[in-house]
């Protein structure tokens, strides 16, 4: 039986593939994936694949032919059925697995899906993905080998290991859990029936729901933790913990409600290990506040600036041997106890375990960090074809001029007002801007100054005050 299948162009990320289901993504892409995935474990040596999916309402089906491909290439597939994708990571290392592929689409609306794969326990993104794309194209897989299929249940397992770092405290705690109807639901369940401490928990959102009918979930958006924010202030609870879509994000508010962004969970984080890992090296990604990189000195460790992307800090960390690291969107990594995997469950248990121990409420740590102003991640649309010139041509320019420049991803321009970014999105036609300074006219200056190079390349500037 001879195989071809050609994706849309458009489905093939940088991270991963994703689409819009029955336009761009179909049960048909499902299957290739499985086929062509499950060819290149086959030729590695691997015998086997784990396979999971998210609460979105074209998962099962998308599993189910993702599932046949991949017994198609002789395969051992195990399948662990609905949770989040940190529970599928999870499983790859427990099981042993040689592969792994989680249908999900992360914090995209509920129209969307996608495939997030890992291969021998790294990341499989970038040229990878592309070459799967050429391989489904070509009909170059294995020859048609009919493999086994089982099913796995790993969740109790998942929640003990989940638990099994935290070390308790007599101080208890009120936690408000927004599940954000994400597919971390039944585990969130079984985390908060089984947590020791004695604290007090109320979830929002439990069910898993794939239309999402209480916010979008995405917890770097301001208004999607409204509710969490809300719930905590009329508790009086000592902090709130939201997730994205499929939990390998997380979103902190603390107990007066005020939201703690990735690079702030980072230095909490990073202030307790650096006691037991005193010079080791923390990352974050290109977007992160200077407060962090200036804390994590002052704490005895090595930031370390990277591209954002959660693939490319995965093999950054790997290859630094970083215990620590992070991006301004919520996937947290710990290499310290744990596989270098982003969970936003095991790190919503790790955030736990030092607020229990901390004898001040967590706004204490919150507000004691420097005060600066920014504006939002910008985002604004740019040809797929032209972004990453236009930035590269901004670069040019900068360094002409002499200005003191990183150029790790995009152009992060360094000034004795602050900084300001501005990069190419990976998975998307848009280019994203950001400033941050210590007050307010010097924010102004940084606008000026990231407005005045955009228009020099021929670009119109986006609204930062919108």
């Amino acid at each position: 039986m001879s195989f071809s299948h050609k994706f849309d162009l458009t489905s093939l990320r940088e991270y991963d593939i994703r689409g819009l289901v029955g336009k761009t993504l179909t049960s048909e892409d499902a299957f290739a994936i499985g086929r062509v995935f499950g060819s290149i474990i086959h030729r590695k040596g691997g015998k086997t694949m784990v396979v999971g999916y998210d609460g979105r309402l074209s998962s099962p089906l998308l599993e189910e032919a993702l599932v046949q491909g991949a017994v198609d290439c002789g395969l051992k597939v195990i399948r662990i059925g609905c949770g989040p994708t940190p529970m599928l990571y999870y499983a790859s290392v427990a099981l042993k697995t040689d592969g792994a592929i989680m249908v999900t689409g992360s914090h995209n609306p509920p129209e969307y899906n996608g495939f997030k794969m890992t291969l021998g326990g790294k990341p499989f993104f970038g040229e990878q993905i592309r070459a799967l794309g050429e391989q489904a194209a070509a009909g170059d897989v294995v020859a048609l080998e009919k493999g086994t299929v089982c099913e796995h249940a790993i969740r109790e397992d998942y929640v003990r290991r989940l638990l099994q770092d935290y070390q308790g405290s007599t101080r208890k705690l009120k936690i408000v859990w927004d599940n954000g109807n994400s597919s971390a639901g039944k585990v969130l369940e079984d985390l908060v029936a089984s947590f020791p401490g004695g604290h007090e928990h109320i979830v929002l959102n439990a069910a898993i729901d794939g239309t999402f009918p209480a916010h979008h979930p995405d917890p770097t958006v301001a208004k999607n933790l409204a509710q969490l924010i809300s719930v905590v202030r009329d508790n009086k609870a000592d902090l709130g913990i939201a997730f994205d879509g499929d939990a390998d994000r997380i979103g902190v508010v603390d107990n007066k409600g005020q939201i703690l962004w990735g690079d702030q969970i980072l230095v909490l984080l990073a202030r307790d290990i650096l006691k037991t890992h005193q010079g080791a090296t923390i990352i974050a990604d290109v977007k992160a506040s200077q407060v962090f990189f200036d804390e994590i000195e002052r704490a005895g460790g090595k930031p370390l600036m990277w591209r954002t992307g959660h693939s490319l800090i995965k093999s950054k960390m790997a290859e630094t041997k970083s215990v620590l690291a992070g991006e301004m969107s919520g996937h947290i990594f710990f290499l310290d106890k744990w596989y270098g995997f982003d969970d936003a469950l095991y790190a919503g248990v790790r955030v736990l375990d030092i607020v229990a121990r901390m004898e001040e409420p967590l706004s204490v740590f919150r507000d004691s960090l420097p005060l600066t102003v920014s504006t939002p991640e910008i985002r604004f649309p740019c040809d797929d074809r032209l972004k990453f010139q236009l930035v590269q041509d901004v670069a040019t320019r900068l360094q002409e001029e002499g200005a003191n420049v990183s150029t790790i991803d995009g152009v992060r321009v360094n000034t004795p007002d602050g900084w300001w970014l501005l990069r190419a999105s990976n998975t998307q036609a848009v280019l994203v801007a950001r400033a941050e300074a210590s007050d307010s006219t010097g924010l102004e200056r940084l606008k000026k100054a990231l407005i005045h190079h955009l228009t020099q390349v021929g670009l119109e500037a986006p609204n930062f005050d919108a």
